[in-house]
């Protein structure tokens, strides 16, 4: 039987180690700007599913909720953005030009700024240009883990070695280098040395949007596609972060421009990415200047890759039909009773392949565009690329057989079941699978990439 100082000794324990973890959670948080979670693409992974923070290879197998015990997966598709990245070198010279004006310009005494101008140096060069950093490789990998421990009938050591897991990239070195790291995340966990898999670079499913020339003209590189993103930049929103972050600084308003304004969010963002920092840059805003910034990029998102223009979304067909051409391929096997002969597809590609695609099967679609005047009235859209578009964001179809011909599809976005827009009978995020084809038979019979992306012949005037 313990004391009295004994028992005061475990209470005084327990104390003390409550008030330690506390501590250490106080701490993570610190760690965290405030602001994070308006990071739009330029996000973390964990601050969308935040429970990764403890443990970046924690599940949670029980969102796989299938109708019937029965239910055996027989297919994965994951098309997957490339991990955390370098700034591009048109970022990085903004951010250049944005650190002059704060070390030789602000003026103050604030702690932070005195740590930029004193402390901080501009690490950032244009030779980076988009590329993986070692945060990145480690998403990948940290992925690579998770899926395989979320489906690992489909995702395991046999299927690997036989050839049966099938890796696509685009061809861009961030990409490339994310698919490497997937493997390595896959070989790495089952200490596979003595055999290397291959991966197929394609882009034209992974980098659709730059061979659709209707797209490319009439909304890449056709400036009025973007109207409402260029007046909101000139609006009272942007225009009030801009004096802000110039008072903070005490400099003239004229030198803080939306692209300088840009610049600054960028820093915060990619140091906080990359490092893991808080770094002083985010002090320039508050949870309201971080929303509007992430409306702005929400803007250009919507109208460039979403749901501004029609050709937007239907620029991904040929990754939709793929898709579909894999899952009708692995049902028709399953039917048949013979194995599924490409049981996982991992395709790797960027922000743009995955918008597109999400836009085209009708997910995060509002009542009302997102415009230049309508910021107010959308502080609950869903069209939100921090949720849905951080680095490594992933789009998964899983196919499912629940016996007597019974075939579901679950859709997961970053981990986590959604439902498909419009599909009354849910079950569970689990629908039939014809029942999926049914609603989206429109997009199987008629969404043609060749014919989509003709450039419009407009008559003669």
């Amino acid at each position: 039987m313990l004391t009295f100082w004994g028992k005061f000794t475990v209470f005084y324990f327990c104390v003390i180690s409550c008030c330690l973890l506390n501590f250490v959670r106080l701490e993570d948080d610190l760690n965290i700007p405030a602001i994070a979670k308006y990071f739009n693409t330029k996000g973390r992974y964990e601050e969308v599913n935040t429970y990764l923070r403890e443990d970046i290879l924690a599940v949670n197998t029980s969102i796989l909720q299938p109708p019937s015990a029965q239910c055996r997966e027989i297919h994965l598709t994951a098309i997957i953005r490339h991990g955390t990245r370098y700034p591009t070198a048109k970022s990085i010279t903004e951010m250049q030009e944005f650190y002059n004006i704060v070390r030789h310009n602000a003026s103050g005494e604030q702690s932070w700024l005195q740590e930029i101008q004193t402390q901080w140096t501009m690490w950032y060069t244009e030779d980076m240009d988009g590329r993986l950093v070692q945060k990145g490789v480690n998403d990948l990998k940290h992925l690579a883990v998770r899926l395989s421990k979320l489906f690992p009938s489909l995702i395991s050591e046999k299927k690997l070695r036989g050839g049966l897991i099938k890796f696509i990239t685009s061809s861009k070195h961030r990409c490339v280098n994310s698919t490497l790291s997937f493997k390595a995340g896959l070989t790495e966990l089952w200490a596979i040395r003595d055999q290397e898999f291959e991966h197929a670079v394609n882009d034209a499913l992974m980098r659709f949007f730059d061979q659709c020339t209707r797209f490319v003209q009439e909304v890449d590189n056709n400036p009025s596609a973007v109207t409402e993103w260029d007046k909101f930049k000139e609006g009272p929103e942007m225009k009030r972060v801009e004096e802000k972050i110039a008072d903070r600084l005490g400099v003239e308003y004229n030198l803080i421009t939306q692209d300088m304004a840009e610049a600054a969010f960028y820093l915060c963002a990619y140091e906080f990415a990359i490092k893991a920092v808080n770094s002083p840059w985010c002090q320039l805003f508050d949870e309201d200047d971080a929303k509007i910034m992430e409306y702005e990029a929400d803007l250009r998102e919507f109208w460039k890759r979403g749901y501004g223009h029609d050709i937007n979304s239907k620029s991904s067909c040929i990754l939709f039909h793929d898709a579909f051409s894999r899952l009708d391929k692995a049902a028709s096997e399953n039917k048949l009773g013979q194995p599924v002969t490409e049981p996982v597809t991992v395709q790797i590609g960027h922000a743009d392949t995955l918008l597109p695609l999400l836009t085209l099967l009708g997910f995060f679609n509002d009542s009302d565009a997102l415009t230049s005047t309508n910021y107010a009235t959308q502080t609950q859209r869903s069209f939100r690329t921090s949720h849905m578009m951080p680095y490594a964001a992933n789009l998964l179809f899983v196919l499912y057989d629940c016996g007597g011909g019974d075939l579901r599809l679950q859709p997961l976005l970053n981990e986590k079941p959604v439902t498909f827009p419009g599909l009354d009978d849910q079950q569970n995020s689990m629908p039939l699978y014809q029942d999926v084809r049914n609603h989206y038979r429109h997009l199987l019979s008629g969404c043609d990439f060749e014919t989509e992306c003709r450039l419009l012949k407009h008559p003669a005037v």
